[in-house]
């Protein structure tokens, strides 16, 4: 097969070929199967989960409308992504609270221990310490 001619699939070889890498299959032996190159397969996957199964077309460039849909499809694809990302950092963010809570938590009742464990003071003006390190 010369650089110029190239194969023409169907939608429903299209969607098979989906299918499989959405259940799963290697990627890279699906690609050597179907003789066709992985990044062709990566485009038909995400164009399905872009668009649905309409994305998949034939040849050629998409009417007007077929590419608007696909925009309007990718905007909110974007959305649910951002919307995704979003969540996790938010997912981040809780927890990072809940470690310096516990953190703060920890050293309170390490200050409270020494303030508990220094000596009274003697006398007005005398100066309380802590018990000395012994090392």
């Amino acid at each position: 097969m010369s650089k110029r001619e190239s194969r023409t699939f169907s939608r429903e070889f299209k969607l098979e070929a989906v299918r499989r890498i959405e259940a799963g299959e290697n990627v890279s032996a699906l690609a050597r199967e179907l003789a066709i190159k992985r990044a062709i397969l990566y485009r038909w996957r995400d164009a399905c989960r872009l668009g649905g199964p309409e994305a998949l077309r034939l040849r050629g460039r998409p009417s007007k409308a077929e590419a608007s849909q696909l925009s309007a499809a990718r905007l909110a694809a974007g959305r649910a992504n951002d919307l995704a990302e979003a969540r996790w950092q938010i997912e981040q963010l809780s927890r990072k609270v809940g470690q310096q809570q516990l953190e703060l938590d920890f050293f309170k009742r390490a200050l409270r221990q020494i303030e508990a464990s220094r000596r009274p003071s003697e006398g007005p003006g005398a100066t309380a310490s802590s018990p000395s390190s012994r090392r």
